[in-house]
């Protein structure tokens, strides 16, 4: 933790949301800094975990991999999706064990992949015919889940294109595995990031299903259905209970792989994002002329210090300031780094108080995952975003 805080003497039992606005209130901070309730996200563990069911939980740990969130939820007996050796030596070293962690990343270089197995690492994911000679070099009967490229997602954050095969080479894939002498353990796809409704899964699943049952009938014994993430956040558009957005998933799910032996979910975004506020500071307002209907607004963190998900507007955070009372307008929102990309909101400005000026302390809402991950290191000379985790 990098951040100075002062001013926190204890907070009587309150929301998560308000314990976390209350704390950054009460500190101050050097630089923009991500507060995470550990705690809030323990609940949000139990919450998804209660209706997903049967589903097997392993954390995103790319979302936020601060170590007190990942050693509360290796106690808790959550698994965990690496993506990187990194990642894996973090859940390691915060008490989860080796068969409860998954190499998901499709994109793996070979000595990572012998480090893995050598740690005890046996799950890993696969798309294409030379990941699999690297496996089978590295990572001799290991179980292999092929992803599946989905279309048509309607997830705010699509994740369509990079990663996973499309379904008509599933099954060369499938018989390579097995030629290989590893295991053809499954498969996984990834609805999208931020899929707002249940029902948005529909035709995702109808198409993994049918690959499913082309798998089964070519004679492969498939035994995991990893189901990715997608679980939502609340951004102020009033998503469903996390509890019963899960549970309408897994019904979906069992009512197309109703003999899937195991199911996984891999939520990151759903776990994290609420967890966490950012302490930001207004750097700048003006008006790029007289005329101008929208004020600019220039804060001290932008998309290269860990709002990198404002690209295209996708994902809309929520602010908190002290003149929340005030009479609000429009607003173009921007970063401090001298990047003209570095603009966060300007498509659909922001409504902020109209007497808001330099010095102004500003709260983003629901920055628990993929803030500090995203934070780039001294662009422009600006610091990586601080943690602090309570």
């Amino acid at each position: 933790m990098n951040a100075t805080v002062t001013g926190f003497v204890g907070l009587p039992v309150i929301s998560s949301a308000e314990r976390l606005e209350q704390f950054i209130r009460m500190s101050d901070f050097d630089h923009p800094t991500l507060v995470v309730d550990s705690s809030a996200i323990v609940g949000q563990y139990h919450a998804l975990k209660s209706g997903l069911g049967r589903a097997k939980i392993h954390y995103a740990v790319k979302a936020n991999p601060e170590r007190e969130i990942v050693r509360k939820l290796a106690a808790e007996g959550c698994g965990f999706d690496a993506a990187s050796r990194a990642e894996i030596e973090l859940c390691l070293s915060q008490g989860a064990a080796p068969e409860d962690i998954s190499f998901g990343n499709t994109i793996k270089r070979p000595r990572d992949i012998a480090f893995a197995y050598q740690a005890g690492i046996a799950l890993f994911a696969a798309d294409a015919e030379e990941e699999l000679h690297k496996l089978a070099e590295h990572a001799p009967g290991a179980k292999v889940y092929i992803r599946v490229v989905v279309e048509n997602t309607e997830a705010d954050w699509p994740l369509s294109r990079k990663f996973g095969c499309a379904p008509e080479k599933v099954l060369s894939l499938l018989g390579m595995v097995r030629d290989l002498g590893l295991v053809p353990h499954g498969l996984s796809f990834h609805v999208g990031s931020q899929t707002r409704e249940p029902v948005m899964w529909t035709g995702v699943l109808d198409q993994v299903a049918a690959v499913w049952r082309d798998a089964q009938a070519a004679g492969f014994d498939l035994q995991l259905l990893n189901i990715g993430g997608g679980f939502p956040a609340d951004y102020g558009q009033g998503e469903v209970p996390h509890s019963t957005y899960a549970a309408e998933v897994m019904r979906m799910v069992e009512a197309r792989f109703d003999n899937v032996p195991v199911i996984m979910a891999e939520p990151g975004r759903g776990l994290v994002a609420e967890a966490g506020m950012i302490a930001a500071e207004v750097l700048l307002v003006s008006k790029k002329s007289d005329t101008d209907t929208y004020r600019w607004v220039y804060l001290d963190i932008g998309k290269f210090s860990g709002l990198a998900e404002t690209m295209d507007e996708a994902i809309r955070y929520q602010f908190i300031t002290d003149r929340d009372h005030e009479m609000t307008g429009p607003c173009v929102l921007a970063g401090p780094s001298c990047d003209s990309a570095d603009v966060l909101y300007e498509k659909r400005p922001v409504q902020l108080p109209v007497g808001l000026c330099a010095g102004d302390r500003l709260i983003i809402r629901a920055c628990g995952a993929y803030t500090s991950t995203y934070s780039s290191v001294g662009f422009n000379g600006f610091p990586p975003l601080d943690v602090v985790v309570i």
